[in-house]
This record gives structure tokens, sequence and C-alpha cells, in this order.
């Protein structure tokens, strides 16, 4: 963790235990170390951090090339583990930083659904994370969050403060036949996996 990553890290936890009584359901599941894809359900803006303070290591992200023009907090993403990516999701060096990343043995944050759930209910994966998987060959940890779509919804201006558990699953793994097949519905497949195992943890 950077030094910049380490204030934003305590902070959120701050916030996340003292508004939303934050809980971790399974724990001792987190990998702490080694390549690893995150594999998150999508219904709010605070999914990410939600996500990354259950770890104790840094994690990455991927945020919109916009917000690096934000006045005072643009400039600080980069120290934030942030990886720019263009508005329309199409970005090559984006998607080429993430490989590199999770090669390297870092985890990163991704959302199979792609965009956030208007109300709350899951949506199906789209094939992008199948391509990770199959380009990296690493281990997916699915998460599932419940009560951030209450607290803050898709097109909503208004915070609220229900309690938010995070319940974590146990990591994925996937055979040599399944990353060696490069076809999209391959990676589909792969993606729906990983949907399948967020769907399969049950709300605390």
């Amino acid at each position: 963790m950077t030094i910049v990553y380490n204030i934003f890290y305590n902070l959120a936890k701050l916030v996340a235990r003292m508004f939303y009584a934050m809980r971790i359901v399974h724990p001792e599941r987190l990998v702490e170390s080694g390549p690893l894809i995150i594999a998150v359900n999508h219904t709010s803006f605070l999914d990410p951090p939600l996500a990354g303070i259950c770890y104790r290591r840094g994690v990455f992200y991927l945020a919109r090339k916009s917000l690096l023009s934000w006045p005072f907090f643009g400039p600080l993403f980069p120290a934030m583990n942030v990886i720019p990516v263009e508005r329309d999701g199409n970005d090559m060096n984006a998607l080429r930083e993430v490989i590199r990343r999770i090669r390297g043995g870092d985890a990163v944050v991704l959302f199979p659904e792609g965009t956030r759930s208007p109300d709350g209910s899951l949506q199906r994966a789209r094939a992008g994370i199948g391509l990770v998987i199959a380009r990296t060959g690493a281990p997916v940890q699915p998460i599932r969050i419940f009560g951030a779509h209450e607290a803050f919804p898709k097109k909503s201006l208004r915070l609220r403060a229900p309690q938010i558990s995070v319940v974590v699953g146990e990591p994925v793994h996937f055979s040599k036949s399944e990353l060696d097949d490069t076809s999209r519905d391959a990676y589909q497949k792969l993606g729906d996996r990983v949907m399948d195992a967020i769907a399969a943890l049950p709300p605390p």
C-alpha cells in the first residue's frame, strides 16, 4: 500500500464500521497473497471500497479515466491503485494493465456484470472477465455484498445507512481445458461460472 492508499483504506474502514456496521462473513477465506481476481456483484458506487477493505493487502481497481480530472481526488487515484479505463469499457490498454498486474501477483477487483444493477438483483456476467481469467489463469474469489444497493443505489444522490455485509466465497480455480479455449463462448462460460459462485453466496 502507498501512503495515500493506506490513508483512504483506513478512512473507508472507519466509515464502513461507523455508518454501516459492516461485517465480513468468512474472512478466513480471503486470499491475501498471490495473483487473484476479486469478483464482486455490482449495485452501488460503494462496492469497490467495500470489497477492497476486506483485504489486508492493497488491491487494484478499474475506474473511468474521467475521474482523474476531478479536483483534488483525481491526481490521487493512481496512488490509490486505480487503473483508468475509457468510459465505453473498450480499453485495451486498461485490459493489458489488469492482466499484467494479475500475472505479477497482484489482486484486482472486477465486476463480472460490467455495470451497476438498477434494482440490486444479480445480472448476467459479460465475457470480459472470462478473457481475463483465460489470459492469467488466476483463481477468482467470489464476493457478494448485501446492503450496498439500499445504502446508495444507482441514480440516487442520497446516502442511507442500512447494515452492510460482505460475504466471501471460496476461491474458484479453473482447469487447463477451460483456460485453453479462447472463443467468446468459452469466455462467457467462465464468466457465468463466476456469477454462479457469487449467486450461491447466501445472505448472512
